[in-house]
């Protein structure tokens, strides 16, 4: 296989793990974006191709799948693989700006399923700003704040109050 074949069929599997994700056939999508790696793998190395920008395209993809499967441990190894390239390189303001900001959501969903409360709340916190501050377009920037938004009110709401040393509500003041 020629390299710029290589190449295209690589982002075929890509843009394929997505529309499989649109559908819900998150079985069938975390193979594509699996496959779509491995051939990745056979693009010489000689060829100008970013290749740990290709994985974490491909893993915030995989981490959705997961997540759709309910495979919530394994979508957090793949988020993690994510970051290790966006939290280094990503550019917020740059096209793969919304993924970035789409995984982290990954992660915060992730966690919030496996009832690690606290951390969910920072991710989703950390989403929600990552939005206000991108400038231009955010691919399914309504479907992200609505994830954002029920995530926050679920956790919460459901989060033990707790009050803060010294603190008086404000009844104890008048008795």
């Amino acid at each position: 296989m020629k390299p710029l074949k290589q190449v295209g069929e690589s982002y075929f599997l890509l843009s394929q793990g997505e529309k499989q994700i649109e559908g819900a056939a998150f079985e069938e999508a975390e193979q594509s974006y699996r496959l779509a790696m491995t051939t990745a793998l056979t693009i010489p190395t000689e060829e100008a191709f970013d290749y740990d920008g290709f994985d974490a395209i491909a893993h915030a993809g995989i981490s959705s799948a997961l997540i759709g499967l309910g495979r919530y441990n394994e979508a957090l190894a793949s988020v993690a693989e994510a970051l290790r390239y966006f939290n280094r390189r990503g550019d917020l303001h740059s096209a793969e700006g919304s993924l970035w900001i789409a995984v982290i959501c990954n992660k915060a969903r992730a966690l919030e399923s496996l009832e690690r409360k606290d951390e969910a709340i920072k991710y989703y916190r950390m989403a929600g700003e990552m939005i206000a501050e991108k400038k231009g377009e955010i691919k399914q920037r309504d479907l992200l704040t609505e994830l954002i938004e029920q995530g926050l009110q679920r956790l919460e709401g459901a989060k033990p109050a707790t009050a803060k040393q010294g603190y008086k509500a404000w009844w104890e003041f008048w008795s």
